[in-house]
Order: C-alpha cells, then structure tokens, then sequence
C-alpha cells in the first residue's frame, strides 16, 4: 500500500465533518474539531470551494456547505450501482436466449473492467469473472467502448507512438489500425473480436448508453469457436444490439443511438 498523503486526507476530513449536524460548518467549526492549523484549513477550505467541493451559505456568512461536486460524484456511484444490477439481469436474459456468456463491463483509462457476467448453459464455456480487467484494445466491450471516446480523448489514451500490447497472435497491436478498426465499429455501432483475447473465444459487442444519452458501458456475447460461424455471429450481433439496447432503456435513455 502506498504512503497517503497528509493533505488531501485533511482535505477528505473536512468533507467527511459536512455528512453531520444540518450540514454548514464555519472555518473555526472545522479547525476546532479537527484540530488543525487556521491557515491549513483556510487554504483547503478556499481550494474546496474553488472546486466546488464546498459552497459558501448565502443567509449565513463565513459559513459553508456541500457543493454540487460531492453530489455529482455520489450520483455516478449511483449510476454505477444501477448499471451493475440492470446488467446481470439484462445478461441473464440474453444468456437465456441464446446459451452463451454474456458480459457486461465499463472503460477505465485503457482497460475493461467486467461488471457482470452470465454463464453459457454449455459445457464449453469462456472462464471469466465479473471483477476482471483487460486491455480494452483485445476485447469487443473494449473496442466498443474505445470506439464511443472523442478523438482528442482516445488520443490522448493511445497516442500513436505507443505499441499496444497482444494477448494472442490476433490483438491488434499497432495504434494505426487500431484506429481504422474503431472507425468502422463506430459506423455499424457492433464491435467483433475473433481470438485477440482468447485464441479460443469470439465475442460480439454493442453500446449501453445512459440518460443523457453518453455510452457508459458495453454488453458482450462470447462464443468458443467451435460454435462459431458467420451465422451465428449475424444471430449473434442481433441479439447483443437488443440485449445493449434493453440495458439502455432501463437505465433512461429516450432517444436514437
């Protein structure tokens, strides 16, 4: 474990002193009860507030209370809850239609972290586990979810001097045509991976988006290829749109992806 850093912990104690009382503290409050310097707490008060963290109380000067930042962050904790519980079942449901593994995972920098995730009724079946991280670039949840990232952003996670790392013989490596690749998933909006995460395992992939419309996770199918095939893999791609679409749906959002 690393070394924590003293001032952000005071700054995280003086958050933490606003979830008591009726929710407005003044600095003198603060530097009582926490024992700290009055310019220590000034000067992370003045940088709370600069972030939004904390706001001043219009009726009551000198003293203050919680800002929107602490509810935005609270609201995708939130947000992430809903998306986890709504993914198991809406996998559940996909898994039941078509017998396969069916994930359910969000981006984290330049990595997929599953979320949920339904077992194949068959008995060859993909190992996984919710919980896991992979690189984005070799899974279809990966792509899917790299492909939704602005330009800027993608570059500056995968700039194009970075060679990307291969987890079997078909990853893509090079950040060029990776980025071809992204293209034409963001035209058909279906991501498709043959072998580049498991030489034995093909997965289908498509959008889930939030209320706002923004895609915030991705739903898989995963297939071994023993049972794959262009005709399953077009079943396949129609299934995953309507299962990614469903999860969509139940987490608000309204219009056309």
């Amino acid at each position: 474990m690393g070394r924590l850093v003293p001032a952000v912990t005071r700054a995280l104690d003086i958050l933490e002193l606003f979830l008591e009382g009726d929710g407005t503290l003044s600095a003198p409050d603060i530097t009582r009860r926490l024992q700290l310097p009055r310019t220590t707490v000034h000067e992370l008060v003045t940088t709370l507030a600069a972030r939004n963290y904390l706001v001043p109380v219009a009726e009551q000067s000198g003293r203050y209370r919680l800002g929107v930042r602490p509810y935005q962050l609270g609201s995708r904790y939130a947000e992430q809850l809903d998306l986890a519980a709504e993914g198991r079942e809406v996998a559940a449901s996909v898994a039941e239609t078509c017998g396969e593994t069916v994930h359910v995972a969000i981006l984290e920098s330049t990595d997929v972290i599953y979320i949920a995730k339904v077992d194949s009724t068959h008995a060859v079946r993909m190992v996984s586990a919710a919980g896991r991280r992979l690189p984005a670039h070799c899974t279809s949840v990966g792509k899917m979810l790299l492909a939704s990232l602005p330009g800027p952003v993608l570059a500056e996670r995968l700039p194009d001097d970075l060679p990307l790392a291969g987890m079997t013989g078909n990853s893509i490596t090079s950040p060029s045509e990776l980025r071809r690749h992204l293209a034409e998933i963001r035209e058909r909006g279906i991501a498709v991976e043959e072998r580049e995460s498991n030489p034995d395992v093909n997965c289908v992939a498509a959008p889930v988006r939030d209320s706002a419309g923004a895609v915030v996770a991705a739903l898989s199918i995963s297939v071994p290829t023993i049972r794959w095939s262009e005709e399953r893999r077009a079943e396949l791609e129609e299934l995953v749109v309507k299962g990614a679409s469903e999860l969509s749906v139940r987490l608000g959002f309204r219009g056309q992806a």
